[in-house]
């Protein structure tokens, strides 16, 4: 795995940087001390990453390519590269100065993109294919199906605050699950009124999506648990781990080696201090950076132990004596649920279990 600039300007010869896009992709192709060589637009396809690789392995010499997006429009890319053995690094969409006239242009974005990737100190190796990738879709569709779901709820209850006293008397005093089975299980053909009876058809509507919703996202949580159960079990087996928080950290994580340290997953999750220093002044401030979703299965993990874990309240009394606060006492405990979690996924599955 790269982990510095010296390391790739040492190794490889040339850096293919990629400005990925929906239907096309531009490279720029870069000698490693920075010299452009040529760009080409190729089509965001099979036999478009075909024409691109016969460009490049035309050429002798060792290659590194920096993709953008390799979780987005860059994915099929990088698995077409991946296939064939090709090295890979995935690069944050680079800074890009002020434009006259806000004129944007793909090839300065390749370039620049190819040579970010000399600069920064390490380059990022892209997530994993297969079972990564189908926990992040299975997590991210039930997210979108609970928060549909909500909206869903918000808007029946809104139509029954304010809805005629014939379908009001039914609903006055109900939860918002027994509301909304009320009103999916309503025949509003038996209201003679046209405009009551449009009224209740629009409430048994938005029921029912809101059931329909819920249902689907208990269907999808169910096979998220089985997905993870089959990769690492070992992980739902931690105190305060769902399949929900599992979910999120196997999708940040994705396989052994592509984060270096257990140090660098720290400062992924957002729970490494960062180095503020100046002059003579040593000192550290919050690190409100990273993967935020990951910070919040932490935060979860973390809170659940603090109600429910003998050892970590045992912790909290102890830190607290000392003059912590909750707030920084929570913070610890995030950093030593990211230590524990990467030392986890970091060995094999069958060690892991060993040690359970």
């Amino acid at each position: 795995m790269v982990t510095d600039m010296a390391t790739i300007a040492e190794e490889f010869n040339r850096v293919i940087g990629v400005d990925t896009h929906k239907a096309t992709h531009t490279a720029a192709i870069v000698h490693r001390n920075g010299a452009h060589q040529y760009t080409l637009t190729i089509a965001a396809t099979p036999v478009g990453y075909a024409e691109l690789f016969a460009h490049v392995d035309s050429e002798p010499g060792t290659r590194i390519w920096a993709l953008e997006g390799c979780g987005s429009w860059g994915r099929g890319l990088f698995r077409w590269l991946d296939e064939r053995g090709e090295r890979v690094v995935e690069v944050e969409r680079p800074k890009r100065p002020k434009r006259r006239m806000g004129i944007k242009d793909d090839a300065s974005d390749a370039l620049r993109c190819a040579r970010e990737a000399l600069t920064v100190r390490h380059a990022a190796t892209p997530r994993a294919d297969g079972k990564r990738d189908s926990i992040a879709a299975l997590f991210a569709v039930r997210k979108l199906a609970l928060a549909a779901a909500g909206d869903a709820e918000r808007q029946m209850l809104s139509l029954a605050n304010v809805a005629p006293e014939v379908i009001a008397e039914k609903l006055r005093g109900l939860s918002t699950l027994m509301t909304a089975r009320t009103c999916a299980a309503a025949r509003p053909a038996n209201y003679r009124d046209a405009s009551i009876r449009r009224y209740a058809l629009a409430m048994q509507s938005v029921a029912r999506r809101a059931i329909a919703l819920r249902a689907e996202s208990v269907m999808l949580e169910q096979e998220l648990t089985t997905a993870i159960k089959e990769w690492r079990p070992d992980l739902l087996a931690q105190d305060g781990v769902g399949p929900i928080v599992a979910a999120v950290v196997l999708s940040a994580w994705s396989h052994p080696g592509r984060i270096r340290s257990e140090g660098a997953f720290a400062m992924l999750s957002g729970t490494a201090p960062i180095p503020a220093s100046s002059g003579q002044t040593q000192r550290h401030r919050l690190n409100r950076q990273g993967d935020r979703q990951l910070n919040w299965a932490l935060h979860v993990t973390a809170m659940w132990r603090m109600r429910s874990d003998e050892r970590t309240r045992g912790y909290v009394e102890r830190r607290r004596t000392e003059g912590k606060t909750d707030r920084e006492i929570r913070r610890c405990l995030k950093r030593y649920i990211a230590r524990e979690f990467f030392n986890l996924l970091e060995k094999p599955l069958e060690q892991s279990l060993d040690d359970l």
